[in-house]
């Protein structure tokens, strides 16, 4: 499939399933939540999913989770910046000894792969950027709505557009007549359903009950995910990437190690 038919459909299935569990959980909901929830689900829902999409084109999964891990600290300069976030110095260290660990991995990763166009991970700086935003505006601007109010919500908001770029890319044309996109259609489904709708749900939820930084922080752990997946895929790692991960790990304790 195009990258513009798996991002949009992946934002297609995930609404659809949304739809059917947290429609009711909607009710309530004011126009001053529905331009938050815009905001929120263009930055994180729509977005996203497109220029991810669009960067594995070129570079690993590992190494787009890698960059990826860079929303803890994009989560703390706009909290500080736009949304007056008070965090503790030992949370600042944590995100830039994890930090640390990623630009570690970035380094490992470009001397054992150094035929990647790493200029796309600009794509995923940028969805970084709109999770952090995303995260932020969930905390203080829509706290009071339930994480499956806020996950419907946000994909309600990208699924006409999704949609649109779905029938404009063909798929339903072209689909027919392609047996490699028919098998690929259930590991869409099912990252659209496990990796997206739930996924979001509970995050939104891990946000609710949580700080800002304490939620991103999990983004620290998907490199790791990321690179076993991608090792029993065929993908290869080395020692300085595990020596990373490891780096990554120390700097999500200290975000989220709690004072006796």
């Amino acid at each position: 499939m195009s990258p513009l038919q798996v991002g949009g459909l992946r934002i297609v299935f995930a609404s659809l399933f949304l739809f059917l569990f947290g429609f009711r959980s909607m009710r309530g909901t004011t126009l001053r939540d529905w331009k938050w929830l815009g905001m929120a689900g263009l930055l994180s829902s729509f977005f996203p999913p497109f220029l991810f999409a669009v960067a594995q084109t070129e570079l690993d999964s590992g190494v787009t989770a890698i960059f990826n891990s860079t929303v803890p600290l994009m989560t703390t300069l706009v909290g500080i910046a736009l949304f007056g976030l008070i965090i503790t110095k030992r949370q600042i260290v944590g995100v830039f000894v994890g930090l640390f660990g990623t630009v570690a991995l970035i380094v490992a990763g470009m001397e054992l792969t150094p035929d990647q166009n790493y200029w796309y991970a600009i794509l995923i700086l940028i969805s970084a950027l709109g999770y952090a935003l995303n995260i932020n505006i969930i905390k203080t601007k829509l706290g009071h709505l339930g994480p499956l109010a806020v996950t419907t919500g946000s994909f309600g908001v990208a699924f006409l557009p999704a949609l649109g770029l779905v029938l404009y890319s063909d798929f339903f044309d072209q689909i027919g007549h392609s047996e490699k996109m028919q098998t690929a259609l259930w590991y869409l489904l099912a990252l659209a359903i496990g990796g997206t709708a739930i996924a979001n749900v509970f995050f939104n939820n891990l946000i609710k009950v949580s700080s800002p930084v304490f939620a991103a922080s999990v983004t620290y752990l998907i490199p790791l995910v990321a690179i076993i997946w991608g090792v029993w895929d065929g993908e290869i790692i080395n020692a300085y990437q595990l020596v990373g991960g490891l780096i990554i790990l120390l700097g999500v304790w200290l975000v989220n190690k709690k004072k006796k």
